[in-house]
């Protein structure tokens, strides 16, 4: 019962947070990628380093998974993305995006919240790179045994 008030309690306060140019600014971030995105009414451009996305990522499940927030909430053609990422490989930027995306997307529209976060786009994958460590060839395999 308190849980369901609670959660009421923070969707009211939510409130629209956009710049004076009527954008929404958020972080995203995934394994050791930092994701800056501006999201603004348009017509469903998204640029990445100030190149397409289809130039900055060849990879098509890259694309989907960036795109995944504006297709989950059906605003894939009404909304431009342009965003600065850096660190990282090409996957853990995609995924950094995406969580920028999701977050800048409940600034610009606070009642998309309860669909992005039952899909678990505003959930930030706190999964990295395990450390190596030392008398072992990476992070847990050890050298190879030799007999003779």
């Amino acid at each position: 019962m308190d849980n369901n008030i609670d959660s009421n309690v923070i969707e009211q306060t939510l409130e629209k947070k956009v710049d004076s140019a009527g954008r929404a600014y958020s972080t995203g971030k995934r394994k050791s990628s930092i994701a800056r995105v501006w999201l603004k009414a348009g017509n469903g451009n998204i640029t990445v380093n100030g190149r397409k996305e289809e130039v900055y990522f060849s990879s098509k499940s890259h694309r989907l998974l960036l795109n995944q927030p504006l297709v989950n909430t059906n605003r894939k053609t009404e909304i431009d993305v342009f965003c600065t990422v850096k660190g990282g490989g090409l996957s853990g930027q995609a995924g950094a995006i995406r969580h920028g995306i999701s977050r800048a997307l409940v600034n610009f529209e606070p009642e998309l919240r309860k669909s992005l976060k039952k899909d678990g786009f505003l959930t930030r994958d706190s999964r990295v790179v395990e450390r190596k460590k030392y008398g072992r060839a990476k992070a847990r395999r050890s050298y190879q045994f030799s007999k003779r």
